[in-house]
């Protein structure tokens, strides 16, 4: 295996303008590449990605998107507050965000072939799942999903209220039994913001690794299972984007941890 699971976490400080998170080829990711994109008020970015599709996600802030003769406007307070706005940005297509309110979002990119068109995803398109209950019941929303917007890349988040899991239980995406393969990438936040989550990845055949993750971390989950969880006081969140051999949301849950389906509502 050409990446073990322990270097599968990437913390950097914030910094304005356009920082990457992870690249696509490095650390063996091989479909997913991530920045996150600071801006003042006033201030602007432009953006393309050759042979990639990109997702830029609103985290906060206000900004206007231009791709072409299309201006896409992009308003949050923040995760925990409001639903997302997203825009989808097909293969090589510039865009420009400008900034009127202090922004900050989070784009996400993957190869592709093109033929889609810029699109603008609003608060009222967010799909809001339920999943889960008891202690590991959290709220899913879909971005980009089961849609035909974007070509290859699926984007969504999920918000883990105090002491839950998630991503729970256990599942994976890696075809090692026969599901289809696909490559994930967290985005966490955390509210209150100086506090902290635990991220898990292991496998069958034994490799484990556990991150404390923090506000503004990305974790690469290249293969293996992955749940997630919150400790008391701390609300987390965390985007979530994929791509691979198939645009559909297939896992193979951990079939020593499917049990729990059947118990009982206490």
């Amino acid at each position: 295996m050409s990446s073990m699971l322990r270097d599968t976490l990437y913390r950097l400080s914030r910094q304005p303008g356009l920082q990457l998170l992870q690249r696509r080829g490095d650390g063996g990711a091989r479909e997913l590449t991530t920045w996150r994109l600071r801006l003042s008020a006033g201030a602007n970015h432009r953006y393309s990605a050759a042979g990639e599709e990109s997702v830029l996600i609103n985290q906060s802030g206000t900004a206007s998107v231009t791709v072409g003769a299309q201006t896409f406007a992009l308003s949050r307070k923040d995760v925990f507050q409001e639903r997302a706005s997203a825009v989808y940005l097909p293969p090589n297509e510039p865009m420009t965000v400008t900034a009127s309110i202090d922004f900050e979002g989070i784009i996400v990119s993957t190869p592709a072939a093109g033929g889609h068109s810029p699109t603008c995803l609003v608060p009222g398109d967010v799909r809001v799942n339920a999943r889960g209950r008891g202690n590991y019941a959290r709220e899913v929303h879909d971005i980009f999903v089961n849609d035909s917007v974007a070509e290859r890349i699926m984007v969504g988040e999920t918000f883990n209220p105090a002491g839950h899991w998630s991503s729970f239980p256990p599942h994976k995406h890696d075809g090692r039994d026969g599901e289809p393969v696909l490559e994930e990438v967290y985005y966490f936040r955390i509210d209150p913001p100086q506090g902290f989550g635990q991220q898990l990845l292991y496998t069958a055949d034994g490799e484990c690794v556990s991150h404390v993750v923090r506000d503004g971390d990305a974790v690469l989950l290249p293969y293996g299972y992955h749940p997630v969880s919150s400790p008391p006081g701390y609300r987390l969140y965390y985007l979530w984007a994929m791509a691979g051999s198939v645009r559909k949301l297939a896992l193979h849950e951990d079939p020593d941890h499917r049990w729990i389906h059947e118990v009982a509502h206490e």
